[in-house]
């Protein structure tokens, strides 16, 4: 009976792991950004807890290529993000990831007029 209680208890103490949204967004200066419940430019870092995810999402109307540049290896599946659609990234171990999003199409070639050249957007997570 008490290691039943035992069991029940640290079950109840773990917390769920948390999803943040991140889009990657148009912008007339720089061409694209990331962007969560406000803009965070071109480089962003976030701070997760182990087992925490960030779900990625293209509302850029061009295609983006992924490539982890830091950190433990993260699934991160087919390097072609599609304009549209949106990936979930778990990260499971501790430690400093950074991925790359480089578009894979220009503003010019998309017929977006933009001030300055595209950005190469950055994302830094710190996983504890």
């Amino acid at each position: 009976m008490k290691l039943l209680a035992l069991v029940g208890a640290v079950f109840a103490v773990a917390a769920p792991s948390k999803t943040v949204q991140l889009a990657i967004v148009h912008t007339v200066s720089g061409c694209h950004i990331w962007q969560a419940a406000h803009a965070h430019g071109p480089a962003t870092a976030l701070k997760l807890k182990h087992g925490d995810k960030i779900t990625l999402r293209v509302s850029c109307p061009m295609d983006f290529r992924l490539v982890q540049v830091k950190g433990p290896q993260l699934a991160l599946g087919d390097a072609t993000l599609h304009t549209g659609t949106q990936r979930t990234i778990r990260f499971a171990k501790r430690g400093v990831y950074v991925i790359q999003a480089t578009n894979i199409q220009s503003s010019a070639d998309m017929g977006l007029q933009t001030l300055g050249p595209d950005n190469s957007l950055r994302l830094t997570v710190t996983v504890s």
